[in-house]
Formats: structure tokens, sequence, C-alpha cells
């Protein structure tokens, strides 16, 4: 081969690299459009672990995406009332929320599946319900009907069952009771005689340091010592049976996550994934130490008895089954975790709940 000859292929090979790149970084381009959301949360800046999960989000969106895809947080008031970012995401006001979705039962009660419901999946169950037992297909289902997509971006574990200003002792104790509690669990406490009431977590403690309500259920001791409630009543008990393992969610504006490049779309379900796994974790780091600070601070910790759980479970049932007949979305989603946790509560005794008790009973003989 002549040198002219060489360099004259060698000339056109250049070329056609040169013109691959000129053709690929347009195309890496609208693969990675500019994109700025909006994020409203439900919570408040100061409850660090479950806001945090927001911001959490779009940390990882904005690193993935090269700073490409933003997503701007904004804390509860900042944009909407804390109760009303479905909403404001519903009416694309805003793309994105980080919040509940039994905030939103006056819309349908069905919303409540979402999140928990009185005797429901504990938090691994819930977890494991949404990712492989059909559960965020199923919600996803019943959320287009309100131009909404959701993904489990959080879950706190088993909550505490609050605060009161006197103890409980009978189920006769509940009857008149003024309580801040969401969801379900309202109607089901309203079967048994208390007055339910759904307040943002940022008026509680007001409301109950004013008398306005007479108890108030929220997460558990890390965030309930930052809200300060045991200055202002002093019986903590526990658990929360509406709550066993409470899922909260990123909701999108359907249309809006729709329109989406493939890449964010993924960008998004494993940030969520990732928040959602690193909230529990941070939960069950954080509880048994505020635990301590609230006995030490005076709070009494006190068990909801046998009684009382069983004349809540069966007020329960009355609710669902009520549910069930008038409301077939309410029935197919709670059939579907019905049967879930009928095999996950077979198997979870079997294994895990045996060495979960022989390992506490160690711990509580200080052999661990």
């Amino acid at each position: 081969m002549n040198r002219r000859s060489f360099f004259q292929k060698a000339g056109t090979t250049g070329l056609g690299a040169a013109a691959t790149v000129a053709l690929a970084a347009p195309a890496i381009a609208q693969e990675n459009p500019k994109v700025t959301w909006r994020l409203t949360s439900s919570f408040p800046k100061s409850l660090d672990i479950i806001f945090g999960a927001a911001t959490d989000i779009a940390k990882s969106v904005a690193e993935a995406s090269g700073g490409n895809f933003t997503i701007q947080t904004y804390a509860a008031g900042e944009i909407v009332p804390p109760l009303q970012a479905a909403d404001a995401v519903e009416s694309g006001t805003v793309e994105m929320a980080h919040t509940c979705c039994y905030y939103y039962i006056g819309k349908d009660k069905t919303f409540a599946l979402g999140t928990a419901i009185p005797f429901g999946l504990n938090a691994r169950m819930t977890n494991s319900w949404f990712t492989a037992g059909g559960g965020t297909e199923l919600i996803n289902e019943f959320l287009a009907g309100y131009n909404l997509h959701a993904l489990p971006a959080g879950n706190t574990g088993a909550q505490m069952g609050g605060w009161f200003r006197k103890e409980i002792n009978t189920i006769d104790d509940l009857k008149g009771l003024k309580m801040r509690i969401a969801g379900l669990a309202g109607e089901v406490m309203a079967k048994v005689g208390v007055t339910p009431q759904q307040i943002a977590g940022s008026d509680v403690y007001p409301a109950l340091e004013k008398g306005t309500i007479d108890a108030t259920e929220f997460v558990g001791p890390y965030d309930d010592l930052k809200l300060g409630f045991y200055k202002v009543a002093k019986y903590y008990y526990y658990p929360a049976w509406w709550e066993g393992g409470p899922a909260v969610h990123a909701f999108f504006n359907l249309e809006k996550f729709n329109a989406l490049p493939e890449n964010y779309k993924r960008m998004l379900t494993d940030a969520c994934a990732a928040a959602n796994a690193r909230m529990l974790a941070r939960y069950d780091a954080a509880n048994a130490g505020a635990l301590r600070t609230l006995v030490a601070e005076g709070a009494q910790l006190r068990p909801f008895n046998s009684d009382i759980l069983d004349a809540c479970h069966k007020a329960a049932v009355e609710t669902y089954a009520e549910l069930s007949a008038s409301n077939p979305a309410f029935k197919k989603i709670y059939d579907s975790q019905q049967a879930f946790k009928q095999d996950a509560y077979l198997w979870a005794q079997v294994a895990e709940y045996s060495f979960d008790t022989y390992m506490m009973m160690q711990q509580r003989a200080g052999t661990l």
C-alpha cells in the first residue's frame, strides 16, 4: 500500500469516527434532557428521617442524571398544606409529592390500603407485598383514576400506640376521647367510642396542650421526642395496631411520569427503593435511644391489654366487611393483602419469630 492510499483511507476513517461522535452527542442529550420538578412533602423538615427520604430521592436522581434531572423539595406548607400534597400532584401544581396514601381517604377509603390499615401487614410484609406480591401494580391501577402514580418511598416500621392524657385500662376508657389518628384507624376507633381527628403533624402539639384533643398517635420514639408530646401527655401506649408497617409513598403526576424518558423513570424507581430501605434502617437505629430518653423524661410506657386489642380487632373486621361490600376497588386490594398476610404470618412464625423471641429473652436476661 502506498503512502497516499494509506492516508486517504485513514482520513476517511477519521471522518467516520468524527461523524459517530457528532451523532452520539445529540442522542445522549435526548436521553438526558434538562428536567426540573417540584416535590411537596407532607412532613416538616424537623422530622429529618421521614422528610429526609424526599431529599434522598432528589439527590440520587440528580447524581444519576449528571445534574440534568433536578427535583426541588419543599416541606409541608411551603407550597400547599401537608394534607393536600396529593391534590397538588393530581392537578399538576407540582409534579411530585412525598406523602402517605391514607391521608386521602376522604376521596376513597381504598387510599388507606396504600399506607396501612388496622391489624394489617408489618413493615417487612408491606415491602414484600408491594415489591413481589403485586401491591404496587394494584395500587397504581387504582391511583390512575386520580392521575397519580406511586412508588414506595419509606416505611417507619411498627409505630407506637400514641400519647394519652389518662390511662387506658379498659375499652370503656376510650369512650368520648378526642384523638388525632389518621386513616381507617379513625373509623375503627369511632366504633369503640373515640372521636377521631385528622390533624397535620405541626398542629398536634398545641391541640394536645390546649386539651382540644385528649390523645394523639404519630410515629414512634424518635419523632415523638422531637415533637415533645411527653410534656403534655405522659402515658405512652404500644403498639399502634393500626400501623404495623406503614408505607410512605412518592406520588407522581401520571402524565408527567409517563412523559419521562425511560432512564429517568428507572432513576426514580431506584431512588425511591433506596429511600424506602434507608428510612426503615434509620428509624430502627434511632428509636431505641429516643425511647430511653422519653422514659427518663417521665413518659409512662403502657401496653394496650388484650381485651382492648380484641375489641378493636373485632371493630376492624366489621369495618372491612362493610367497605368490601360497598367498594369494589377496596375489596380487590384488601383481598390481595389478606391472602398475602395469611402466608406471610405462616412463614414468619416458623423461623423469624422463633429466633427473635429467643434473642429477646437473652436481651432481658442480660446474656446477649
